[in-house]
């Protein structure tokens, strides 16, 4: 009787409602305007513990849109490939969701200066879009791609396909027209595009379409650069004003480059402006990485001790049942030892998990959002901030967070080690990279402000060398000539067809170089490999 008994007792449980599995996603989107780092991680708490595919996907969209919008495309590219497995691509109703993953997939490729890339993916938009209004725009999409590409032709018959879908009325066309007009310029420079920007700038003004406004202010400051550099100064001062209502501050250093070069007497003052808002746009994008990763790590980690828990707790349960299956023999005291055995397990188990997580929160607490927190509190606050300072502060709480994660004690890290450690990121198996000079005795006679200035500079060289280069070998050499500090980099990749040195990324290099009072010379051709030397005072 007792065995039958403790069956019965053994399975039934209380009545319990069903769990809202949309409720982290709706959180997340009532943050998505208003706080990105929570909705991010909403998101992955409903990515990552959804049961539903279609849930899952619309989840890790969500999540690459935040990451593209700060600057990680290939974070973005990692979410889209989670959302595109999630689906069934042969489920009718999943054609929405793989043409917008595949679409936000190409939009990642042009981001990151890879037009072929982009090309295949907006390929496969297209093949699952059944919406005219997103084949249009797919369409331009795919036009800017093989503008990017310089394949002018095949470019404007995108365009032209996707103004037949959609109509010549709307901002859809404005877009388009301003793309197409843009493109039968650059394929002829005699072209007269100033009619068609207009006419686009026009209807997008009366749509409040600040920004596409953004847009055609630069297209038409472009256009004119060279012709009439009166017009091109107007329409520069308007897209800044555009780009700083809308905060964008990849339109802002766009604007102020032209500055610089329209108005000569007073590029100082914008140069300044520009080299402050690079850096404190990159310093906030990589933070950004950092926290996306962390975000990711700790929400993977909470689910795996919950369900560590729950087959500690189930393998627990077993054992009682087996325990009082075995004392039925004396039933009066075995079910009073039962009970008092089961209340004393669980508040012990409850104790543990109360206990875990109050450290664990407190340690974080105390490590990682204090800290947090006074660097937002300084940079909302103080007028001016330094970014040296700011960056040292955001890589020691990267550190902190990281030893918090592996409860490793937190330690001084010099900066030969993390030379060392940038330049390990970009090894590879196809890649073999050599490191000469960089002692910590070197760097104890440079600067903080040089030393930390000429690691960027040497992060932007290796990134060059990764997204362009196509080389096997490289070497990077640190010495002292002369009371001056000298890199030296060498690759055996394709070398400089004499447009590399003219992108954003390696003006941003020459103007940071130029401002430390330093000098770089670009050596090499085609296919004859790249040696770049960089001499640097030692002091301010």
């Amino acid at each position: 009787m007792l065995p039958l008994l403790i069956f019965t007792a053994c399975h039934k449980t209380a009545p319990t409602r069903p769990a809202d599995q949309w409720a982290d996603y709706r959180k997340a989107y009532g943050f998505l305007n208003k706080n990105k780092d929570s909705a991010f991680y909403y998101f992955n708490r409903s990515a990552t513990n959804a049961v539903n595919g279609e849930q899952v996907a619309m989840a890790y969209q969500n999540m690459a849109l935040i990451q593209s919008e700060a600057g990680d495309d290939y974070g973005a590219q990692e979410s889209l490939t989670l959302a595109l497995k999630s689906i069934d691509e042969h489920d009718p109703k999943n054609r929405g969701h793989l043409a917008e993953d595949y679409n936000q997939l190409g939009m990642t490729f042009a981001n990151l200066k890879e037009p072929g890339q982009a090309l295949g993916y907006y390929a496969l938009a297209l093949r699952y879009a059944d919406s005219p209004a997103l084949r249009s725009y797919f369409l331009n999409n795919q036009g800017n791609a093989y503008q990017d590409g310089k394949s002018y032709t095949r470019s404007l018959a995108s365009y032209d396909t996707a103004i037949r879908i959609a109509g010549k009325a709307g901002t859809g066309y404005a877009r388009t027209l301003t793309n197409m007009a843009i493109t039968k310029w650059l394929q002829n420079p005699r072209y007269n595009a100033a009619p068609e920007l207009l006419q686009s700038l026009a209807i997008r003004v009366q749509a409040k379409d600040v920004w596409g406004e953004n847009s055609s202010y630069a297209h038409l400051a472009d256009f004119y650069m060279d012709t009439k550099p009166d017009s091109a100064l107007w329409y520069t001062r308007r897209m800044f004003g555009a780009a700083s209502k809308l905060n964008s501050p990849d339109d802002k250093l766009y604007a102020l480059r032209k500055l610089i070069v329209l108005v000569p007497k007073q590029s100082g003052r914008y140069f300044q402006q520009y080299q402050h808002l690079a850096d404190s746009l990159q310093s906030a994008r990589s933070a950004a990485k950092s926290q996306f990763a962390v975000i990711r790590y700790n929400v993977e980690k909470a689910k795996t001790e919950n369900l560590q828990l729950q087959k500690k707790n189930t393998e627990r349960r077993y054992q009682l049942i087996a325990g009082l299956v075995l004392s039925g023999v004396a039933v009066l005291w075995t079910i009073w030892w039962y009970r008092k055995r089961k209340q004393r397990l669980e508040l012990q188990a409850e104790q543990e998990i109360q206990e875990n997580k109050l450290k664990l929160s407190q340690k974080v607490h105390d490590k990682v959002a204090n800290g947090i927190y006074r660097i937002m509190s300084e940079v909302e606050h103080l007028p001016e901030i330094d970014r040296t300072i700011l960056l040292d502060r955001l890589e020691n709480m990267y550190n902190i967070s990281r030893n918090v994660a592996h409860d490793e004690a937190e330690s001084v890290v010099d900066f030969a080690e993390r030379i060392a450690a940038m330049l390990n990121a970009f090894k590879n198996p196809s890649l073999r990279l050599a490191v000469e000079g960089n002692k910590t005795e070197l760097w104890q006679a440079v600067d903080l402000r040089i030393r930390e200035q000429l690691l960027l500079v040497l992060q932007e060289l290796m990134v060059n060398m990764s997204k362009h280069s196509k080389a096997t070998q490289a070497h990077v050499a640190f010495s002292m000539k002369d009371g001056s500090l000298i890199l030296e980099y060498r690759d055996d990749g394709i070398g400089l067809d004499g447009k590399e040195t003219t992108g954003k990324g390696m003006q941003n290099t020459v103007f940071r170089i130029e401002a430390l009072r330093g000098t770089v010379n670009f050596e090499g051709a085609e296919a004859k490999g790249l040696r770049v030397l960089i001499q640097l005072p030692i002091s301010d």
